[in-house]
This record gives C-alpha cells, structure tokens and sequence, in this order.
C-alpha cells in the first residue's frame, strides 16, 4: 500500500491532519521520531539537528558541513524507516525522498497568510504583529531547506501531487481528500516501486559513509550499482575518486561504483591552497564595529576568515549555534562583558580557545582572564603579525590537544 508524505505551513493544522489520515487508514504515523533515532545514533541532541537542517545555514558550515553531514544521516533514517509501507510521515524531513517511487503520495497542507496569522495568535496567545513574525521565520527557515534539497520554493506544486489550502478546508476534508488518493491503485507498491526504495536506502547508506570526506556529491543507486557525482573543484581529484570508491563497495549490498565528476564541477583558474595552520573558525568579538570589520579584513589577507559580532549576548548566542575553534575578546562592551563570556565559553566549550584583545584592560583584569582560562591577553592597537601568530599558536594548542585525546 502507500506511503503518505506530508509537509506542512506552520499553523496550518498539518499535524492534526497527517494523525488523523493515519488513524482512518489504520497506517502508522511517522513525526519526531525519524529526528530522535538520527540523534542518538550519531550522539547530537535533536534540537540541534533541527536547527542547523531547518534554520540557517551556520557560518561555518563551509568548514564544518554539519548541514550536509546531518541531511545525510537523517536521510539514511528516512530511508530505512520507509522500506515499510502503510506510512504517514509528517514534517521537513519528506522532502529528502526522492521523486522516481510511484507508491509514495506527496502532499502539502498550506494556508493563506491571513489565516495563519489568526490561528497562530489564538494558538499562542499573542498578538497578530507577533504572529506574523513568527509565521514569517517559520517560512524563511522552510524556503532555505527546500532550496537546499530541492531547489525550489516549498511550496511549489511540482514537489508535491496534492495541495490542500486550509483557508478551504476543514481537518476532516483534508483527511478524507488524502485518504481517498492513498487508496486508488497508482498507489500500489509494485516490484520497480519496491526497487527504487531499496535504491534509495542503499543510496543513503552510501552519502552516509561518504559524508565525512567533506565534498560536494551526488549518490544514486540502480540495482546496487552506485554512481557517485563529483559536483566541486577538489585537490588530488584521482586520490580522492579512490578513496570514495573504497568507502562506497564497503558498504553492504554495493555490487560495485563508479565515480564521476558531475556537471557542476569545474577547474578553478587559481587552485585553493590547504593551510592545516591556520585556525578556519574564528569570531572577532567587539562593540567598535569599524575597528572589528577593518581587523576583519586585515586578518583575511592573512588568510584567516572569521565572523564578527558586537557584543557578548550576540557571541554566546552565536557559539551555541558554530562553535568556534578560536575567539578574539574584547572586554569592555555593553551588557554581558568579555569577563563573563570568556567564563561561560571557558565552561561549556573548553576545546575554543580564547584571546583577549582590549584598549582599556588592567593587570587586574588580565590576571582574571588567565585564571580563567583565556590564551593570551593583547592590548589594542595590536600588531596584526603578533596577532595572526597567536591566533596559530592557539590552533596549534587545540590540534595538539585533540591529538593527544585521540
């Protein structure tokens, strides 16, 4: 029988809706519980899945790629929890199945914006204004998933074979409108229906194992014949064709792969230079907004990058999100100081090192900081050389730490 995929607006009674086709169907429901079993197994919490897949992109992410390494696990998950049938799976996550499976029935539950806005204030208790912001993040955050995945606008028609407008309909019709489609034959499973799941689980299993390498790829599946796609420019691009293809046939069911660049791969004019120096997560801290962006821009012809903020609730807000590998400090900013969020980062991400760089230090301050655990302590102006230097001596402390751990 089918597989019912449901995305839904944010105050559109999605939920309600997939529950209750379910229940009628007598199908299982599929909601939190795919972002759960991917969490615990790859030990992240699942708030933090969500966040880094459905919010913005992190900063870091270029360096980092959790975006793509937690697509990648939940898409295995995915995968494997849909080799069953008779499913009614709600949220995000649907729009990593792939298009090619005939029995999957993929449907989008929205609402005009009027309506959203009524019902998400008498949801939450708050004002119209507030519940159109809120709706409004809710949209943008799903506009940036579904770009990332698909390409397109969440709610275009080509990702979906049915739309329900709930300014029209009541919980009761919308189910009833999917339950109906779920049972006419196209919806069978049938032998190359059943095929193609298997390619997809198998194909996911593959992104999966090749997800720590860090590139650009495409993964399909025939028949457990996999064809990897290289889609980006990378150094020692025989060596690395190699090394996917050793990760890929050890993957159980693999007959055999091959590896390709893809269409969007292109050699760049000047190559990248890899630099295991430098320090590739770096926030700038400092309410001087002129003198953090020139600093910025003086460490960049270094070729160190960095983010930049402009006081310690907007850095600690930004550490839980990317954590950092280094952070240069100022002390003196409005609200939470640099005192405090050297503590707090001291505390709670012992593996970022922190150097402080202020106009209007003292040695009492400076003798509080190295109690506390901060790397160095520079005085404004600062030598961009002396700067840079120790930038890559804190680096070089969490490599020889992470060295020894391992």
């Amino acid at each position: 029988m089918a597989i019912i995929a449901i995305f839904s607006g944010s105050y559109c009674q999605g939920e309600e809706i997939a529950r209750l086709a379910a229940d009628k169907l007598n199908y299982n429901y599929i909601g939190n519980e795919l972002l759960d079993i991917t969490a615990k197994k790859h030990s992240i919490t699942a708030d933090k899945l969500v966040k880094v897949m459905h919010g913005p992109t992190p900063f870091f992410n270029k360096l980092t790629h959790e975006k793509e390494h937690f697509a990648a696990y939940l898409k295995t998950t995915l995968a494997e929890t849909v080799q069953n049938d008779n499913l009614v799976i709600h949220g995000f996550k649907i729009l990593l199945l792939p298009d090619n499976i005939s029995h999957v029935l993929k449907v989008c539950i929205i609402a005009d914006h009027n309506y959203r806005v009524k019902m998400a204030a008498n949801i939450e208790k708050i004002s119209e204004k507030k519940a159109d912001n809120l709706i409004r993040k809710f949209d943008d955050e799903s506009f940036q998933w579904s770009q990332y995945i698909k390409g397109l606008s969440p709610w275009d028609e080509e990702l979906y074979d049915i739309i329900i407008p709930m300014q029209d309909s009541t919980v009761e019709q919308a189910s009833e409108i999917i339950i109906q489609n779920a049972r006419k034959d196209a919806l069978k499973t049938t032998a190359e229906s059943k095929q193609a799941m298997t390619d997809f689980m198998l194909a996911s299993r593959v992104g999966e194992a090749l997800a720590e390498k860090n590139l650009e790829i495409d993964v399909s599946s025939a028949g457990g014949h996999i064809m990897i796609l290289i889609n980006k420019f990378i150094n020692r691009l025989e060596r690395q064709k190699n090394e996917l293809l050793e990760l890929a046939k050890a993957v159980p069911g693999v007959k055999d792969a091959q590896v390709k660049v893809g269409p969007k791969f292109h050699v760049p004019s000047i190559y990248p230079v890899d630099n295991f120096e430098m320090p590739q997560k770096v926030l700038l801290v400092d309410d001087e907004k002129e003198f953090v962006h020139t600093l910025s821009e003086r460490l960049k012809t270094r070729n160190f990058e960095s983010a930049v903020v402009y006081d310690g609730e907007e850095a600690l807000s930004f550490i839980e999100n990317d954590e950092p590998e280094v952070i240069v400090l100022d002390l003196k900013m409005p609200g939470i100081d640099g005192i405090e969020v050297l503590r707090r980062v001291r505390q709670n991400h012992p593996k970022t090192e922190v150097i402080i760089l202020t106009g209007h230090g003292s040695e009492k301050e400076e003798k509080l900081a190295a109690e506390l655990g901060a790397f160095a302590y520079l005085q404004k102006p600062v030598d961009i050389d002396k700067l840079s230097e120790t930038m890559k001596q804190a680096y070089k402390k969490i490599k020889d730490s992470k060295a020894t751990n391992d």
